[in-house]
Parts: structure tokens; C-alpha cells; sequence
């Protein structure tokens, strides 16, 4: 027990340091290790680490209080609103998801300042800025918030957001959500940045070597069920 919390604590720690952990969801799931930051604290290295040393997409997850504040749909029920007018849509209906029951992905964005949204220079502004915007929310009613969003960025981009299930660690227990709370532990703004490790033979990293990666860059290496464990006693 005592190592468990230890590591939490190494991991938001770490977190507030900018640096990256580790976190694989569950061998029943994805079956995958993404590298995790602090989305307020990226940089244009955090971005080249990612690319180089994940792999997959990189992308932020935030919070649900967050998306409902800036009114931010999910990509899936956007195009079922529309799909009479682009029957394709309806034919690309995302309802075999091998591992979930639905896509956590939202609007893809760019902020305004950046140039194609694509280098590490542009997309490190992208997610800065949004956790910076993230942090203004809380005292600005819903019709401010999304004219501030839209004064800032610009959709589509090219960084995709992933929105947390409303109840953290309920039902939906993915890096979306173990990401966010996180985040919330630390006391820091609700969103991550993250990206899959992908291995040379075609398929997700294994846990073993992403574990032989987080001792080799001296990172956390979190399963799921541990953040799962701590979420459980943090927000009783």
C-alpha cells in the first residue's frame, strides 16, 4: 500500500514538474501505455517526445465539467444530428468499438496563432492555451466561454480533444478519464496531454517494455487499477 501511494504522489509530483508518467489502462481494454503531461506545461520538446518516443496520436483530454462549459460536443453525436444530409456519416456510425461503447472524441483544433497547426512549435500552443483557457472558465457564464473559445481557436485542427465521461471512473474507465483525474489529484488544470506508445512490430508497445522505458527515463509507470485505487479515496 504504502508503495501505491507513494507512486501517486511521485506521479503528480512529476506532473507539476512538467515532466511525463506512464499510464496503461487495463489488459482488458486497450491494452496500451500513453505518455501523459501536464497539458498547461507542454512545450515544443513535449510535443517532439511524444512523436518520437510515443508514436500515436497525440492529443488532450479534459474534463466533461469543461465540455459542457464550452459546449463542446462528441464527434459521434454530431454527425447523427446530421447524417440526412451526409448519409456517409450514417454508414460510418462508430457502434463496434471492440473496447468501449463509445468514442470519447470531440472537435479537433487549432489556436489561432498557429500557422498549419501541425509542428511542435503549433501544437504545443494549441494545448497551452487551451488548458489556459480551461483555468478562465469557472467565473464566465456558457455564452462567454464558448465566444472566448472561438476567439482563440480554430476548428478543424489538428489537435483532437477526448472528453471524460461526466462520472470520473464509473462506468468509462479509459486514459481519457484516468488522465483527468490526474489531473484533478494534482490540483492542476483538467487537461492532459497524451499520446499512445506504439512498438516497432506494428502493435502497441508492450506493458514489460513500457515499463523498461519509464525506469530507463526514470518516469512513473501507473496501471489503471492504481489510478482507479487513488481517484476512489481522493474524491470520497
Amino acid at each position: 500500500m504504502g508503495e501505491f501511494i507513494e507512486k501517486i504522489e511521485q506521479a503528480i509530483a512529476d506532473l507539476h514538474k512538467g515532466k511525463f508518467i506512464l499510464i496503461y489502462d487495463d489488459d482488458k481494454r486497450e491494452g496500451e501505455t500513453d505518455l501523459v503531461t501536464a497539458s498547461e506545461f507542454v512545450t515544443p520538446k513535449s510535443i517532439r517526445t511524444m512523436r518520437k518516443d510515443g508514436g500515436g496520436l497525440i492529443f488532450i483530454m479534459t474534463s466533461k465539467e469543461v465540455a459542457n462549459k464550452l459546449k463542446l460536443p462528441f464527434l459521434a453525436d454530431m454527425y447523427s444530428h446530421i447524417d440526412d444530409k451526409y448519409p456517409v456519416l450514417k454508414a460510418l456510425v462508430p457502434n463496434d468499438i471492440p473496447y468501449d461503447s463509445k468514442s470519447s472524441f470531440s472537435l479537433y483544433i487549432n489556436h489561432r496563432e498557429t500557422f498549419t497547426g501541425i509542428t511542435d512549435i503549433d501544437r504545443s500552443l494549441t494545448m497551452k492555451k487551451f488548458a489556459e483557457l480551461t483555468k478562465k472558465l469557472d467565473n464566465i457564464d456558457d455564452g462567454h466561454a464558448t465566444t472566448m473559445f472561438g476567439k482563440e481557436f480554430r476548428s478543424p485542427g489538428h489537435i483532437p480533444i477526448c472528453v471524460a465521461a461526466e462520472k470520473l471512473l464509473d462506468k468509462r474507465k479509459g486514459h481519457t478519464e484516468l488522465v483527468v483525474s490526474m489531473m484533478k489529484m494534482a490540483n492542476l488544470s483538467p487537461v492532459g496531454s497524451g499520446c499512445e506508445i506504439m512498438g516497432d512490430d506494428g502493435r502497441a508497445l508492450q506493458k514489460e517494455d513500457a515499463q523498461k522505458y519509464a525506469k530507463k527515463h526514470n518516469l512513473v509507470f501507473l496501471e489503471g487499477k492504481e489510478v482507479i485505487e487513488a481517484w476512489k479515496k481522493w474524491s470520497k
